[in-house]
């Protein structure tokens, strides 16, 4: 959760305003229950980055899309842990028979969306100044990628 609340604390990428307690792992950890998850470690067995995929709608008639979550320590970044990431999310995903994987993104997270055009996936849609955190205002960016 240290990861999570570093960029609660410090940028949009994360939606919540405050910090999160550490049990806030396990409420996750119970939005993922049957979906793939997975960790990144350094080579000292440290957690540098997180993803997991949960249901994008309870509904059975959506139970081939998922939506996507990851989140690296900023010392760790651009070193390929995301790409690895989202290649463990995505055949787990295809396993489960998920055709579909979505992303909310804030849109003053530029670096999310351009990781998520280079991986794939698309812009298929856009909630105007839905959201306000730190005194901005910010849209809500959808990408999907079709596996």
């Amino acid at each position: 959760m240290e990861i999570f609340n570093h960029y609660i604390e410090s940028s949009l990428s994360a939606y919540p305003e405050t910090r999160v307690p550490e049990q806030a792992f396990d409420m996750l950890l119970q939005m993922s229950k049957g979906y793939p998850m997975a960790t990144a470690r350094d080579q000292y067995g440290r957690v540098v980055g997180f993803a997991l995929l949960r249901a994008h709608n309870p509904m059975p008639v959506f139970s081939r899309t998922a939506e996507a979550a990851y989140f690296i320590h900023p010392d760790h970044t651009g070193k390929g842990l995301g790409r690895s990431l989202l290649e463990h999310l995505e055949q787990g995903a295809s396993e489960k028979g998920i055709t579909t994987i979505l992303a909310s993104i804030s849109s003053l997270n530029p670096g999310s969306v351009n990781f998520h055009l280079k991986n794939g996936f698309i812009e298929c849609g856009r909630f105007r100044n839905v959201g306000m955190k730190m005194g901005r205002e910010f849209d809500t960016v959808w990408m999907q990628k079709m596996l």
